[in-house]
């Protein structure tokens, strides 16, 4: 410390000093008569002013760290939380006057497995978050309170409750307007900022929404394999994140339609008014049972003079539900590839619909629908068996050209055209109205496993037709088949190798394609062990129809007669030349078989 400073300290000091002795005042001394001031006075009155005093200097710090953080916003960020529904016949919507957002959605009609109510979302599982961005920076519209109207009004000819939210301040309002129709799954939503324009620095929100989506199947394994993020562009296209992957995730920088977070029986979604800008989904399988998969996604969505229109879509994945919904929507439900759809949009979930309206016995309905696709498809069976029973008439003919020509593959089959176009036979005959059946087959694989209409319908031993039916618990898993024995795969099975043991009796197969039709039921027996009891049923009776159907065929159908027929044809044809088709295939097989010999 130099001179200066030590003489500066010297000098304070002494001021300080001086005011203390002659200027500070001292208090005045209570009178004698007045007494001592009483407990109470000391005790109430006195610390109440005090406490009164520091409540409005700590609103008022706070009134000005508000003002500071959010500026003209700072009056939203004031008010208490409360609880508002929205309710119709399918849903009850719940909502929280902080944020004036969706906390819990309950569908009516629907519980979990274990009997629960059944919650697309709640306020653990879900959070969806809109963001401004403002001269303050984002802020999120789940910091305002809002102040809820609850009334009602009538929608295009339905009646619908309409809850609004109103945000207010100083210079303007936010305001956050629900409706739900009657008889409806889907809650739309309008946007409206007044007189806030100064105050946003961009036209767009932010919409994040994550969900960890609830468990509602007993088979979590199998909820996990139907769960993923779907989503629509504006120009049409459909597409989603990986099934079978344990994470997966997609940037979209075209704009966006919807973006539905999709399980095996329900979906929840977001649906935009006019289109989303852009967006980010991501989805992840978590490593415990606390949910199915944890889903995100982060939408652009615009606003157009300070206003925007949307739509959530919680419900069934129901078919004809879903394609009334919006464009593509229907896309939720997996429905096969190309080659097998058609036969579900069109016939099988038609036909499903109609026998609902006078039958309630779900397993009553699959028989029926087998009997009407068995009874449709009956000509193309009748010319298969025909076909086949050709071919076995003429076995001896086909086994004298193997002895005479077995060592010339090359010469064998031309042999056997040559047989072929003599009586009139062709070898596809028997195999080609069976192929023209194969949509009707594999269109089920996809059918039974994402109806809904099944979820929870018991039939027979099967107390829920949605998923396996189980006779007996293993104390041990096995390989590919599980730790459960499901009877209808038994019998589903069984049917399968009688058939097959009867076709090949028709056809006089031989060879390994004769084994393998044996074997092949065995393998589908693993397989389906674990797919719905609904769908081995419907393979139960399928072939238990086609036996059926192949039995009373052969009681009206004469080989002898068959016999006849083509020896009628090769008469016919002993002088006829070749077709060209027969020409030219004859022609391939001899540079086929040069070439091969030339190398």
């Amino acid at each position: 410390m130099d001179r200066n400073q030590a003489t500066g300290l010297i000098l304070f000091a002494a001021v300080l000093l001086v005011y203390s002795l002659f200027f500070a005042s001292t208090p005045e001394p209570q009178p004698a008569e007045q007494g001592e001031i009483p407990e109470n006075i000391i005790s109430k009155e006195t610390p109440g002013k005090v406490a009164v005093q520091e409540i409005v200097e700590q609103d008022s710090i706070q009134d000005l760290i508000a003002q500071r953080q959010f500026g003209v916003f700072a009056a939203m960020t004031k008010g208490l939380e409360e609880e508002v529904s929205l309710e119709n016949d399918k849903m009850i919507v719940t909502f929280s006057t902080k944020g004036g957002e969706i906390t819990k959605v309950e569908l009516k009609g629907y519980k979990t497995w274990d009997q629960r109510p059944l919650l697309i979302l709640d306020e653990k599982s879900s959070d969806i978050d809109y963001t401004i961005q403002t001269d303050k920076g984002p802020l999120s519209l789940n910091l305002f309170y809002f102040n809820p109207t609850l009334s009602s009004s009538e929608i295009d000819g339905v009646n619908a409750g309409i809850l609004t939210f109103t945000a207010q301040t100083g210079s303007g309002r936010i305001n956050r307007t629900y409706s739900l129709r009657e008889g409806q799954y889907t809650l739309e939503k309008y946007l409206e900022f007044s007189g806030l324009s100064g105050n946003l620095t961009d036209s767009n929100i932010q919409i994040n929404w994550d969900d960890r989506l609830l468990r509602q199947e007993e088979d979590i394994e199998e909820s996990r394999r139907k769960t993923n993020i779907n989503f629509f562009t504006s120009s049409g296209s459909h597409d989603d994140l990986s099934l079978t992957s344990d994470s997966d995730n997609a940037e979209i920088k075209e704009p966006l339609k919807w973006v539905s977070f999709s399980q095996r029986f329900f979906t929840a979604a977001v649906i935009a008014g006019n289109s989303f800008s852009s967006g980010f989904v991501q989805q992840d399988t978590p490593g415990d049972t606390l949910s199915i998969k944890n889903m995100n996604a982060k939408l652009v969505l615009p606003l157009e003079n300070g206003k925007a229109e949307l739509s959530y879509y919680f419900g069934p994945n129901n078919y004809n539900i879903l394609k009334r919904v919006t464009e593509g929507f229907e896309n939720n439900v997996d429905m096969g590839y190309f080659f097998v759809s058609w036969v579900n949009k069109y016939i099988i979930v038609n036909l499903f619909q109609f026998l609902e309206k006078y039958f309630t016995n779900y397993g009553v309905i699959i028989i029926l629908i087998v009997l009407i696709i068995k009874l449709a498809l009956f000509p193309l069976t009748y010319k298969s068996y025909i076909g086949m029973a050709k071919m076995r008439v003429i076995k001896p003919e086909i086994d004298e050209l193997k002895e005479k020509y077995g060592e010339d593959p090359t010469k064998m089959q031309q042999e056997q055209m040559k047989l072929f176009g003599q009586l009139g036979v062709s070898p596809i005959s028997g195999c080609l109205p069976m192929v023209l059946q194969m949509p009707f087959l594999f269109a089920m694989f996809f059918f039974f496993p994402n109806s809904i209409e099944l979820r929870q319908e018991s039939f027979l031993w099967a107390h829920d037709l949605s998923t396996y039916d189980s006779i007996l618990r293993l104390p041990f898993t096995i390989p590919f088949y599980g730790s459960h024995v499901s009877l209808f795969t038994l019998l589903m099975t069984v049917s399968q190798i009688a058939y097959t043991h009867f076709n090949n009796q028709l056809t006089a197969q031989t060879g390994p394609m004769k084994n393998l039709g044996y074997i092949m039921p065995v393998v589908f027996m693993f397989v389906l062990n674990s797919f719905p009891a609904a769908l081995s049923f419907y393979y139960f009776v399928s072939n238990m129809v086609t036996f059926g159907q192949q039995a009373l065929i052969k009681l009206f159908v004469d080989d002898t007669k068959i016999r006849e027929k083509i020896e009628e044809h090769k008469k016919k044809n002993v002088n006829k030349k070749k077709s060209k088709f027969q020409q030219k295939l004859e022609d391939a097989m001899k540079a086929a078989e040069a070439s091969k010999k030339n190398k």
